[in-house]
């Protein structure tokens, strides 16, 4: 049985960097589907970290206008907010 991609990717923005440098807070892309208790557990096996909370929340897509004077859009898409043990780190290269 293939176990469905939970976390996609982790992200580094302004705010990311913000997060992990002052609350040990990581922004993580995941699957719309997932929920807390999966995120949970495949951050802590993938990066070996412990995660004290996880607080997601849905980002919807943008419209994005195409070549002619129709509208397309981006897929909606979930991001999670993982708050580490003090004195752990997910390495983001």
């Amino acid at each position: 049985m293939d176990s469905p991609v939970i976390i996609k990717k982790v992200q580094t923005t302004e705010k990311g960097t913000a997060l992990a440098e002052k609350n040990n807070q990581y922004l993580l892309e995941v699957a719309p589907r997932a929920n807390k208790i999966q995120i949970k557990r495949m951050t802590e096996q993938m990066f070996g970290v412990s995660v004290i909370r996880v607080n997601t929340m849905n980002m919807p897509g943008k419209r994005k206008r195409e070549r002619t004077a129709r509208y397309g859009k981006r897929p909606d898409w979930k991001r999670a907010v993982v708050t580490l043990k003090a004195g752990d780190k997910i390495e983001t290269a």
